[in-house]
């Protein structure tokens, strides 16, 4: 039998072959289109796979994460009360993996099924997808991760509905997906445009259309899941009195004028635009940014301990470079800001015509929650050991307490003598 490491390396080498494949096809069908209409084909093939793309972004680095929190002290399965069958880092990578080869497959397949004249076969292409993938993730049978994928539905369902009490798996997922509302506009334009038969057609270009870029869905699709986590803060406030739960109910309302005075841009006079509801987008991105920032730095991390997350257990090249380290600090505070700042720009619907800057956008902003996760699920964790120390040390009897009781212990037994003496 080969060796792990030779079938580590022909698999790699396989990987990149088929990368090399996709992009000559896909290079090679792009180039055969007409220079007017190249553009504007390339920008319908990117919506359609650049959600997924991000997805699996995202399911990547949340390896890492799982990655990094086995080989620390951070026990993430009880921070987010996982069963014993659940997935391990290497499980999430297959995963990513899988929709990895998947996606670029089938945008090469579009692409190349377009400019060969094959139109109807090539906007069939991304509909299999998603129908594909809605069936994989929605199956009720006992593949591909059934009790996983329970897990993650009943969490996205409690999301929606928060009419129960708050755990920490049901808020943080919820953090997730607001650095994922334009993943989730961008897959409700694409369902739009397949259900009214609008792929591989330039029908979808008028703006004004159901499907068009004017459209008043973009704006409530970005701004569900900051109305998700804002009622989630409500009901948190309700069940513990704390007031802090209302201020977290405020950063997330914040976003929500960034996100319709954007959209109000194709609804109103130009010169009304620009003298009045501009200011006033400014002037909202700019309190959501800060807003945010500050609650990252002081509710959702623990600076005392903020690089503590990377002493694994065993001593390796990632500890010595990560560890206590003063430049991790400084990183991950100047990242966090400037990236803050920068989805803005992706929240803001009037500023979604560069398609290849709003992929970068989008990208960084998933790295920006992928350093966040270490940090909030030690922070959770820190908490959990905290409160369960604390607890022991209150069921554990005190020093005072031993003595009294080995005191009344001893005047006890002599009483019991002098009873026997008499």
């Amino acid at each position: 039998m080969p060796s792990p490491l030779f079938l580590w390396r022909f698999k790699v080498i396989l990987f990149l072959l088929w990368g090399l494949c996709c992009c000559k096809i896909g290079w090679d069908s792009v180039m055969r289109m007409s220079a007017d209409l190249r553009d504007l084909f390339l920008y319908e093939a990117f919506l359609y796979y650049n959600p997924l793309l991000l997805v699996a972004l995202m399911i990547w680095l949340w390896g890492v994460n799982l990655w990094v929190f086995a080989q620390s002290s951070v026990n993430y399965a009880r921070v987010f009360d996982l069963a014993q069958t659940h997935l391990s880092h290497r499980e999430i990578w297959r995963c990513a993996t899988w929709l990895t080869l998947i996606v670029p497959t089938s945008m090469t397949a579009y692409l190349y099924l377009y400019s060969h004249g094959e139109v109807s076969l090539a906007a069939s292409q991304p509909v299999l997808l998603y129908a594909i993938l809605l069936m994989i993730l929605l199956s009720p049978f006992d593949m591909f991760y059934l009790s996983s994928r329970f897990y993650f539905l009943r969490t996205v369902w409690r999301i929606m509905l928060p009419l129960q009490a708050i755990t920490f798996p049901d808020f943080f997922l919820a953090d997730i997906f607001t650095s994922m509302s334009k993943v989730f506009s961008d897959l409700e334009r694409s369902v739009c445009r397949m259900v009214n038969r609008q792929v591989a057609t330039i029908a979808w270009f008028e703006a004004d259309s159901i499907c068009g870029s004017h459209s008043v869905a973009i704006p409530l699709v970005l701004v569900f899941p900051y109305l998700c986590r804002f009622f989630q803060c409500l009901r948190q406030y309700k069940d513990t009195k704390e007031k802090t739960c209302l201020f977290n109910a405020l950063k997330y309302s914040t976003a929500v004028p960034v996100i319709f005075l954007s959209a109000l841009k194709y609804h109103v006079f130009p010169d009304k635009w620009m003298s009045f509801y501009r200011p006033l987008w400014l002037i909202s991105s700019v309190i959501n940014s800060l807003y945010s920032f500050y609650w990252d730095i002081k509710r959702d991390w623990d600076l005392s301990i903020l690089t503590r997350i990377f002493m694994f257990k065993n001593p390796s090249t990632w500890t010595n470079l990560l560890y206590g380290q003063i430049w991790v600090y400084y990183w991950v505070l100047g990242s966090n800001l400037v990236l803050r700042c920068t989805w803005t720009y992706k929240l803001s619907a009037h500023l979604r015509h560069n398609y290849l800057t709003l992929f970068t956008i989008a990208a960084l902003e998933i790295m920006r929650r992928f350093q966040w996760v270490f940090f909030r699920v030690e922070n959770e964790w820190n908490k959990m050991t905290a409160k369960q120390n604390l607890e022991m040390s209150s069921d554990m009897p005190s020093e005072g307490d031993r003595l009294l009781d080995s005191s009344s212990h001893t005047r006890s037994k002599g009483q019991g003598y002098i009873d026997m003496f008499l």
